[in-house]
């Protein structure tokens, strides 16, 4: 996909063409892969190109993050909204919803995905659901992904999650979209546990004030620590050299 400085729908951050509308404009009518990008993943995309050609394919790629909502403003001169995992995950179930559409759940424990369907029977009542948990390890075989494409194509979903954690799960997403009968697919790894109530996510009030990331870091400092703590100051770094570059 070819992008202009300024499209429709999308702006151009540090390369990445970055989704700039709301939820309600997003055609999602054609199959339609969706993922997200965060200061981390901007960093690791500079090592792993397999990573950000997945991220640069992207239909959709959303700014799930203050920093990349920040590098918009800085570099582009262009105010975007955040749109978390979590957002596009609820919008995505409420139209599923009113539809009596179906949703599959690829990625996690069984445990999580269990909690998932007993979420969802509350919530949106109306939205059929089936899940697979894939083995947990670094890389999946031919069978392992066999095994997950016919898992989805079984059962045919409108809406198609995934959720291995980045960058494993928008590299798997990327390269066998063409083979999943899915209309939508969307990367969303923490989301998996933030809905299955394993993880908290922070409250709104911390969202708002674009605080999210470090009430993430004291809940889970063992985990979240190099993402913010690590790869937050090299986004700054990059982000410093490529406003000076822009002086010149």
């Amino acid at each position: 996909m070819n992008y202009d400085t300024l499209t429709y729908g999308n702006t151009q951050v540090l390369e990445f063409p970055v989704y700039n509308m709301g939820l309600e404009q997003l055609d999602l009518s054609r199959k339609t892969l969706i993922n997200t990008i965060n200061q981390y993943s901007y960093i690791v995309t500079q090592k792993d190109l397999a990573f950000k050609k997945a991220l640069m394919e992207s239909d959709v790629l959303l700014p799930d993050g203050v920093g990349i909502v920040f590098a918009s403003q800085l570099l582009t001169g262009q105010k975007i909204k955040k749109i978390a995992g979590a957002d596009i995950h609820k919008y995505l179930l409420e139209k599923l919803d009113a539809k009596g559409g179906k949703c599959f759940y690829l990625g996690s424990s069984e445990t999580t995905l269990s909690k998932i369907k007993e979420h969802l029977s509350e919530e949106f009542p109306s939205v059929k659901v089936e899940t697979y948990s894939p083995p947990y390890k670094p890389e999946f075989d031919e069978e392992d992904n066999q095994r997950m494409i016919e898992a989805v194509n079984n059962f045919n979903p409108d809406v198609l999650f995934v959720g291995m954690t980045a960058p494993k799960q928008e590299k798997w997403a990327h390269a066998h979209k063409e083979k999943l009968n899915a209309k939508t697919i969307c990367s969303i790894g923490a989301v998996f546990d933030f809905y299955a109530g394993t993880v908290n996510r922070p409250k709104q009030i911390w969202i708002n004030l674009g605080l999210e990331w470090f009430i993430r870091l004291i809940n889970e400092p063992k985990r979240m620590w190099k993402r913010y703590l690590y790869y937050g100051p090299k986004f700054v770094y990059e982000l410093i050299n490529k406003k000076i570059q822009q002086f010149h």
